[in-house]
């Protein structure tokens, strides 16, 4: 008869941090890790030092000098007179503004794009292939530089809009596209408009929800409810209910000529416009092969299982294909998504103040502090890039397979 007993534990010694495979690794990772921190030490230490022999500082007291200088595109209230701070802020604002919206729209193109390229329609594939291929072998900076020639040469002068006579005419009496930008109605909140804001915001959720308990009781049930109307009702009637319910406290200012120029409404200038639609096609054509190699990777016999049960193509689509092949889009989409934001910096071509124009740009050469704009900028990068890749991280976990 044997007895059993568990192995006596061996005590610490400090030459197993070379000898013990547990700890070696951990032993080398961390005399790296010193080795770094040490190299890092001495290339500020040096930075010091040959700042301090020429008679230079670190210091960020300029950020509370006047600016001096005037922006065209703002989104808070900024004049000549404000400061540095105040011009970085609004270039910050700048670059996150045509970065959303270049996000959105390239992500329409490209999913629009990628689905058509694998169309049966010959003329339509063929199509698609072409502009996947003409906009993503041309430079980005090409495409700013054409598009803002394109507006600033076809478009209309607001002068064109004179006269009984006039050369040009508003759309709709509202709208109106000149070589200096586009000017739509600007809505003037009043008392109460937030009440009417937070309706449409929660009308956004609630389609968001409605759809997704429609897909749950399609998955569980097999009964299919509509989703088109319902998500339009939903979006819109309580929205436009309490608007009446409030007593309309939202208005619209039209735009309209008056001297040189048009006066009222919202503009948004030539250069934020040729910015925001280079950078959505040309992104837009690199989703596209995302999305096409996405839905590749998903079994054809998917396909033919779920047209087995009856369903149509469309809904073959967005129930079966794009779930699975979300889980190779979106890694390569966060990239995407990184480039267009890094990409903005390519502003400063047509004249569109974001952070690189204000900050590295008229505020360094007006300041001469070339360190200081640098690191700030390379800390806006960073902190705005891993904010993206953290959101999508977390949507790409979300949609990722659940092993059972």
């Amino acid at each position: 008869m044997t007895t059993i007993t568990d192995p006596q534990q061996e005590s610490f010694r400090p030459s197993m941090l070379l000898n013990d495979t547990r700890y070696r690794s951990y032993t080398f990772q961390f005399i790296a890790l010193m080795v770094l921190i040490g190299i890092i030490a001495y290339l500020g230490y040096n930075l010091v030092l040959n700042l301090r022999a020429a008679g230079l500082n670190i210091s960020y007291e300029f950020l509370g000098e006047p600016a001096g200088y005037d922006i065209n595109q703002t989104l808070v209230e900024y004049t000549s007179r404000s400061s540095h701070l105040t011009a970085a802020i609004v270039g910050i604002l700048n670059t996150l503004l045509v970065a959303f919206l270049a996000c959105v729209t390239a992500t329409i193109f490209g999913v629009i794009a990628g689905v058509l390229r694998l169309s049966n329609n010959w003329l339509v594939r063929k199509l698609m292939a072409g502009y996947v291929e003409a906009f993503r072998n041309v430079p980005v900076l090409i495409w700013i530089i054409i598009i803002f020639t394109i507006m600033t040469a076809v478009l209309p002068a607001p002068r064109a809009f004179r006269g009984e006579d006039a050369d040009a005419s508003m759309i709709l009496g509202s709208v109106a596209f000149t070589n200096r930008g586009v000017y739509v109605p600007m809505p003037i909140w009043g008392p109460g408009s937030m009440v009417v804001v937070v309706t449409f915001i929660l009308s956004i959720v609630g389609v968001f929800a409605y759809r997704a308990y429609a897909k749950k009781l399609l998955f569980d049930t097999g009964r299919l409810l509509p989703t088109g109307w319902p998500s339009l009702a939903i979006l819109f009637v309580p929205s436009i209910l309490m608007f009446f319910i409030m007593g309309q406290p939202i208005s619209l200012d039209f735009p309209e000529l008056g001297g040189f120029n048009f006066r009222g409404g919202l503009q948004i200038g030539a250069p934020l416009i040729a910015l925001w639609f280079a950078l959505s096609i040309y992104t837009g054509a690199f989703i596209a092969e995302n999305v096409r190699a996405g839905i590749l990777a998903v079994s054809k016999g998917q396909t033919e299982a779920a047209a087995s049960l009856g369903l149509r193509p469309r809904r073959i689509m967005n129930l079966v294909i794009l779930p699975q092949a979300l889980r190779v889009i979106i890694p390569p989409l966060i990239s995407q998504y990184l480039n267009i934001t890094k990409n903005s910096s390519l502003a400063i071509a047509v004249g569109y103040a974001d952070i690189t124009a204000t900050l590295g740009g008229i505020t360094l050469n007006q300041t001469g502090r070339a360190i200081e704009c640098v690191l700030l900028l390379m800390l806006f990068y960073l902190l705005i890039s891993l904010g993206i890749s953290a959101v999508m991280n977390v949507y790409n976990n979300a949609v990722r397979l659940k092993e059972r």
